[in-house]
């Protein structure tokens, strides 16, 4: 398969590890922020599996960094975000949300305090980087904006702790969830962390010079073989089984904090001004009229994740929609994040959700619908 077989133009820009994917059996790509990223590696119920059951490595170079620094990178982060920054320490990993005016939701990026004026804001899917050097312009604030030579890699699985002892050796079991080490592997510079997109198991290896993309790529799939290391992709259906968002799907610039169960992101009484602030207070003190809910669809099992949005009603009412759908073959259930109003969101509610094949019956249903205090990657 060779490079020419996928082509958007020269807009669409390629990861350092594009051709090791090919040469690793990628069989296509979509696009996010404006990068390819390898969605197929053949069949995605065995990507899934080679996932909880061993190990798989992701290219995610389209999670992009905006590094911000200066002496008030601190402050200027915190604008950003109604999550309280005040007690990160140097080395830790935040989840964070982004807010605009409105409170509406322009990002969910996993945040990196890197030194005491250096962050980088690991992307969703939006342009993040333009937004923050928007509010920069007129902040007063002495910081510098840019989006650095940096490429993240996801190892992902119950396995990805011995191949990371494998190939960093023993210190690097005591990194714990949610922080960062910066580390060298074979004079290779890069951050390493105890975060992923997959509730499992996992760490994210951030190379920091793309020219060694594809030396890096290879040495971790040669450290992994005797682990049963696999290339993948991210799945869909542990995200969806772990109740993980997907920018533009389950939440965009019209959702708030509060819809999603994410308010513990939000904190209205810090003393900090942020971006949003006085319209979170109103929507917290006022109430939100919908709310995100885990859904069991009533079906043959899904072929695929949705492609659209899935109309749901309940009693010849349309009530809301489905934002996220596949079929667990762990679950042997076909799940979904749907986004329906208040009124019916509470736990059992059978509701009806028009399939492509037409209507089928539905119940609302907590979420995550696996390992919901995710001990798996916390262990």
């Amino acid at each position: 398969m060779h490079d020419d077989e996928f082509g958007f133009g020269t807009q669409i820009r390629k990861s350092p590890y594009f051709d090791a994917t090919v040469r690793w059996g990628a069989k296509g790509f979509s696009v996010y922020n404006h990068m390819y990223i390898p969605r197929d590696f053949g069949d995605p119920e065995q990507n899934f599996w080679n996932l909880v059951n061993e190990a798989i490595l992701c290219d995610v170079a389209v999670e992009r960094q905006v590094e911000i620094t200066g002496p008030d990178a601190a402050k200027f982060v915190q604008m950003l975000t109604p999550r309280d920054l005040s007690k990160m320490a140097v080395g830790q990993c935040k989840y964070i949300l982004i807010t605009n005016a409105e409170g509406g939701i322009l990002n969910d990026p996993i945040l990196l305090r890197l030194a005491e004026n250096h962050f980088w804001i690991s992307l969703a899917d939006s342009d993040i980087l333009l937004w923050a050097q928007g509010v920069a312009v007129h902040s007063g604030l002495d910081v510098q904006i840019c989006e650095p030579d940096v490429s993240p890699l996801q190892l992902q699985g119950p396995k990805s702790g011995e191949i990371m002892r494998a190939l960093f050796g023993d210190e690097i079991m005591d990194l714990k969830y949610y922080w960062l080490r910066e580390l060298e592997l074979d004079g290779i510079p890069l951050i390493v962390s105890r975060t992923g997109w997959s509730s499992e198991l996992g760490y994210e290896i951030y190379l920091r010079d793309s020219a060694h993309g594809d030396i890096l790529w290879e040495t971790i799939m040669a450290a992994g073989m005797e682990f049963g290391l696999k290339p993948g992709h991210t799945s869909s259906i542990r995200r969806i089984e772990g109740g993980m968002l997907s920018y533009h799907a389950d939440a965009d610039i019209h959702t708030n904090p509060y819809e999603l169960g994410l308010g513990r992101l939000v904190n209205l009484d810090m003393e900090a001004e942020f971006i949003g602030k006085a319209a979170l207070q109103r929507i917290h003190d006022e109430g939100v009229t919908r709310k995100q809910v885990g859904l069991i669809i009533d079906a043959d099992p899904l072929k695929g994740p949705n492609t659209t949005f899935w109309t749901i009603n309940r009693e010849g009412a349309e009530i809301g929609k489905v934002t996220s759908a596949v079929y667990s073959p762990r679950l042997k259930k076909n799940i979904a994040l749907a986004m329906v109003s208040v009124e019916h969101a509470e736990i059992g509610t059978p509701v009806e959700v028009v399939l492509p094949s037409g209507p089928t019956t539905a119940t609302v249903a907590e979420r995550p619908f696996y390992d919901p205090k995710k001990r798996l990657a916390a262990a």
